[in-house]
């Protein structure tokens, strides 16, 4: 049995789509005659399409007595063949083929997500031991080691800093946009990137404990445990083949004319029933494309019809996941706030941290000119900045930098402060020659588009849910502007995957829409995931059933409409190749068909749900 399936595996799709343009022209030539043969054209199709089928019905029904569309369709085969009707026996194998071709094209997978995933996870380690450094493989650190971080460096292990002040990404494992500024006693994980100071930690979670790899099994397990579709014409097969049999079996009895049995199963071969749902699931991928939606797994639309629930991450499917200014409040007399605005912009401009990037851009693109310039800059980590600005010493940084440095905070600028971090605001605290000057609001960018997406995804009944590692904070405040009321906020990547994995056994199948690394996991395990694919990681989108590639979120109510418009489609074929099957069934008991007229009367049915299926392809709802 292994060798049958090795016969049926060679080549992949090239083979397939060769032996059918053979098989397309054998078929002509046997019903137009056009080359003397000694033998009927029409024993190729047989031969290089029939003969897979063959061996996939005995393939199911000897190792699992799986009855699908194929014993019904081996079945007419060898009855035409038995009966001298090659054409018709060609033609079934054909269309049969055809269907499944269009299936494979739509069901291709890419895999290449845990692999890049596992690329991630750092190799090395730098341990202390006594006075010594040494780098050693990350796989062989113990709970307890002593490891230094540098800066650029991956954290290869989860701990605790013991010394040093730093800020690192951990965008790999939360998904915040931001970095997040530690100090000793502060937990990092692995995967996290270190960005600026050294430091030194504790290792409390090695190997397969650590963050990283737990994310890893998360995506495998999700992978492995995602239920597939079976198409309707295997679900249906059992009974398609009992009452083709029986109908046959009767007519051959009663008449004793075994063409009309053989033209029986002719007309019941289900080539409409199996072309149905491939033809206008492909369709409707056609159209997705052109709305900028690559969908990478066949029966995802399939799927996303029947949703109940749309979680959403926030940081860069929401949200532009760029920080900008939002408010500047000056609390020094007589600095106004474009002055204070212009010392911060000129103390940052040469910091690498991304909200010191953030203070100078928004500058230069709300005044449109770049900021002053400074001396004597010094980074300093997990605090801020210090530079030398038109002779002012300025500090630009949290509240930690201003509480080292002996500077009191006003009861106005701590309220106002307040007030911004309500909104999920983050705060830069500013002070001139040791005085507090006043702070900056920065905050991320909510897309234009996003408030109309989530307005249309509830007409068509369906809840939107938003599922973030960003704080409370900016994750209520988002969702208060965006009217979602279902907020989950601080979500790791397994928290993502669990509410989903819970949503989804109480009967409420969730499309995941995410952009990070972090999400890999909820992308896989959800219903259908769909990624970012403009800003998107690359395993994300690997982890996701369709990607968005120009992250035009305001397409999503589109496709959600596409599918469910799709699932009626092919509801409407399977309607009409079963009527236009038992139709011809009876004209056949009656002997007004004959098997190769038979099989073109079904075939034109094929054709006909081939055109209706194509109308998908320009389908839009207007407004």
């Amino acid at each position: 049995m292994q060798a049958l399936e090795r016969v049926l595996s060679w080549g992949g799709m090239k083979k397939d789509i060769a032996f059918l343009v053979v098989s397309a022209i054998s078929l002509i030539l046997s019903i137009f005659d056009l080359i003397p043969l000694p033998f009927d054209a029409a024993w190729v199709s047989i031969i290089l399409c029939g003969v897979p089928i063959l061996l996939e019905a005995l393939i199911g029904l000897v190792t699992a007595f799986d009855i699908k569309a194929d014993v019904l369709v081996s079945i007419a085969l060898i009855a035409s063949v038995m009966i001298g009707e090659d054409f018709a026996a060609g033609e079934i194998a054909f269309i049969m083929q055809l269907g499944a071709l269009l299936e494979d094209l739509t069901v291709a997978k890419a895999r290449a997500g845990i692999e890049r995933l596992v690329q991630l996870t750092p190799r090395t380690a730098r341990v202390i031991r006594g006075s010594a450094e040494k780098i050693v493989p990350a796989e062989s650190v113990q709970v307890g080691d002593i490891l230094r971080v540098l800066p650029g460096e991956t954290v290869p292990v989860d701990g605790v800093i013991i010394a040093g002040q730093t800020s690192v990404n951990q965008a790999v494992i939360t998904g915040e946009s931001l970095p997040v500024d530690k100090k000793p006693g502060d937990e990092v994980s692995s995967g996290a990137v270190n960005q600026f100071g050294s430091f030194d930690m504790q290792a409390q979670k090695v190997g397969e404990d650590s963050s990283i790899q737990r994310m890893i099994r998360l995506v495998q397990s999700a992978d492995a445990g995602k239920a597939k579709i079976v198409s309707l014409a295997d679900r249906w097969a059992t009974w398609i083949v009992v009452i083709a049999l029986s109908a046959a079996a009767l007519t051959w009895m009663i008449t004793g004319q075994m063409i009309r049995a053989v033209t029986i199963l002719v007309v019941f071969c289900p080539c409409a029933l199996v072309l149905a749902t491939p033809t206008a699931i492909m369709a409707a991928i056609g159209n997705a494309t052109k709305h900028g939606f690559l969908v990478r797994e066949g029966d995802a639309l399939e799927r996303l019809a029947g949703v109940k629930q749309f979680t959403f991450d926030k940081t860069g499917t929401l949200t532009y996941g760029n920080p900008q200014v939002v408010a500047v409040h000056s609390c020094l007399p007589g600095l106004s706030e474009q002055a204070l605005y212009a010392y911060a912009a000129s103390a940052e401009e040469r910091s690498e941290h991304p909200l010191g990037r953030a203070v100078v851009g928004s500058y230069r693109a709300r005044y449109g000119v770049a900021p002053g310039a400074a001396e004597a800059f010094h980074m300093l980590p997990g605090l801020g900045v210090e530079a030398i600005v038109s002779g002012k010493r300025v500090m630009a940084g949290n509240l930690d930098l201003m509480d080292q440095n002996h500077i009191p905070l006003e009861d106005t600028v701590s309220q106002a402060a307040a007030h911004y971090l309500e909104d999920g605001c983050t705060i830069i605290y500013l002070s001139l020659d040791g005085i507090l000057a006043g702070i900056l609001a920065l905050a991320d960018t909510l897309r234009p588009e996003a408030a109309e997406t989530i307005a249309q995804i509830k007409s068509v009944g369906v809840t939107p849910v938003l599922l973030t590692g960003d704080h409370q904070q900016a994750a209520f405040h988002i969702a208060e502007q965006l009217a979602i009321s279902h907020v989950y906020a601080g979500c790791r990547p397994e928290d993502k995957l669990n509410y989903i994995e819970r949503t989804q056994q109480e009967g409420s199948p969730v499309c995941m829409i995410g952009d990070g690394i972090n999400d890999a996991p909820a992308l896989k395990k959800a219903h259908v995931g769909i990624a970012m694919g403009g800003i998107g990681s690359d395993i994300a989108i690997d982890a996701a059933d369709i990607a968005l590639v120009n992250d035009a979120i305001q397409e999503l109510p589109h496709l959600l409409r596409l599918a469910k418009r799709m699932m009626r489609t092919i509801k409407c074929n399977l309607a009409f190749s079963m009527g236009l099957n038992f139709a011809a069934i009876l004209l056949a008991m009656t002997g007004i068909l004959n098997p190769v007229v038979g099989a073109l009367v079904h075939n034109a049915g094929s054709v006909l749900v081939i055109l209706n299926s194509a109308f998908l392809l320009k389908w839009r709802k207007t407004k």
